[in-house]
């Protein structure tokens, strides 16, 4: 499926098409876990294309409160633009046909510029950062790389601070325009550390000076009281808030990426 029109990702009148425009469901998405149906949205004569996931149609998961995961996704969208990178496309939480739901700009992924292989090697070669061995069957194993890319590098720091536990490949569109974008953010925000992703390649490195930046910004933007916190409040609980807070200042304490703690699987699976 392809969107109607491009519109700018984070141009602020696209979210309040998103917003305010009228919805109409077009198709559905069928490999979703949860409900999410393809739709455009129009208003004063503009239409776009975008992804409306009903929160009637979310599965109950045993380590997240029902109906919360539409909230979790417009979380993330929000602590995104905090850093300034960019990373969700706009999303905004919204009534449609089948009731309240999360509604986000449809993002036409692009081919090429690989970001995830197997390679049957002990070591990456240079542009790639190493995940881990995968089984690939016959009792063989390769090695899965994601590319050292700093978009990827951008989208591991937000992971970390909103707690994803779930950033899979399939996760991952390239668009047009050269940027890359992180989407499916449901399971996001627990207190619990639960961070999975395929993006471990910086484990244990030291973070660069953009992200240590934009960390500061988001420590100021969760203080009590701050529009960013405040914006928070109405999506996640108060105890989600403190520990993406609590999340925040651990990142700079240590100014390093994290590591897996052994404690929850490291690698979603799929990983695609």
């Amino acid at each position: 499926m392809s969107a109607p029109e491009r519109i700018p990702p984070r141009s602020v009148t696209t979210a309040d098409l998103l917003a305010e425009g009228g919805l109409t469901v077009r198709g559905r998405i069928r490999e979703a876990s949860n409900a999410a149906l393809y739709c455009t949205v129009s208003q004063d004569g503009r239409e776009a294309a975008c992804i409306y996931k009903p929160v009637a149609g979310e599965r109950p998961l045993w380590d997240f409160p029902d109906g919360t995961l539409a909230q979790r996704e417009v979380a993330a969208y929000e602590v995104s633009e905090a850093t300034g990178w960019g990373l969700v496309p706009p999303t905004v939480l919204r009534e449609g046909p089948y009731g309240e739901g999360m509604c986000q700009l449809w993002v036409e992924p692009v081919p090429g510029g690989e970001l995830l292989a197997l390679v049957d090697a002990e070591e990456p070669e240079p542009g790639w950062k190493a995940i881990g061995l995968a089984d690939v069957g016959e009792g063989r194993t390769a090695l899965l790389v994601h590319a050292d890319d700093d978009r990827l590098r951008r989208l591991a720091v937000l992971d970390a601070v909103i707690n994803n536990a779930d950033r899979k490949g399939g996760h991952l569109l390239p668009a047009a325009d050269g940027r890359l974008y992180g989407i499916d953010h449901g399971v996001t925000f627990n207190t619990e550390n639960k961070l999975r992703t395929l993006l471990w390649g910086w484990a244990g490195e030291p973070l660069t000076g953009e992200a240590v930046e934009a960390l500061k910004g988001l420590k100021e933007g969760l203080e009590e009281g701050a529009a960013l916190a405040e914006r928070l409040a109405r999506l996640i609980t108060p105890a989600e808030v403190a520990a993406t807070r609590a999340r925040v200042e651990a990142l700079l304490i240590s100014g390093r990426h994290p590591e897996p703690t052994g404690e929850w699987p490291a690698i979603p699976w799929p990983p695609v």
